[in-house]
This record gives structure tokens, C-alpha cells and sequence, in this order.
């Protein structure tokens, strides 16, 4: 599902406006952005959390060139998925093999 997808099912679904459905689904995605930003957890019972992660800096290596580089420290943000949300898809239509 794309965030146009996500756009037009919410207009649909709420009886509203693609252009008010969009202000909704941008509106939570830079929430959520400034939320990680300012390194507040994220949770979403029954769907799952996001948290940023930090690493250390490393010295990593070129894949091309061979030569090392220093790689700066960093936050990375990671989602994990909800008990209900993985149980949900568990349970989810099986495919025909």
C-alpha cells in the first residue's frame, strides 16, 4: 500500500475529501516524524512501536574500493510489530501453494 493508497482509502472510508485525507495522513506522518526527532517513543497499541536506535561509531570498509572509512554514529528508527498485529497476520488468509 502506498501513502496515495492509504490517502484515497481514508477518503473513502470517512466520507471525506481526498484533499482533507491527505492533510489526516500527513499530519500523523510528521507527528510521528518530529516524535522520533525529538527521541520519544512511538506506540501504537495493537499495531506496534517505533524507537530510535542508536550505534556507535565504526570503521567500516568500501565494498568497491576496499579503502576504510570512518563511519559517524547514528539513530536509526526501528518499528516492532505489536502481539495482536502479529498474530493478526499469522492467523490472515492462507495462499494456495
Amino acid at each position: 500500500m502506498t501513502k496515495a493508497d492509504l490517502i484515497n482509502l481514508i477518503a473513502e472510508k470517512a466520507g471525506i475529501t481526498r484533499v482533507k485525507a491527505e492533510t489526516v495522513v500527513n499530519t500523523i506522518f510528521d507527528s510521528m516524524v518530529e516524535a522520533l526527532m525529538r527521541d520519544d517513543r512511538i506506540e501504537i497499541r495493537g499495531f506496534g512501536s517505533f524507537v530510535n536506535r542508536q550505534y556507535d561509531a565504526y570503521k567500516g570498509r568500501n565494498p568497491r574500493t576496499g579503502e576504510v572509512i570512518n563511519v559517524e554514529e547514528k539513530k536509526l528508527p526501528f518499528f516492532k510489530v505489536g502481539k495482536e498485529l502479529k498474530e493478526d497476520i499469522n492467523k490472515g488468509p492462507k495462499k494456495k501453494a
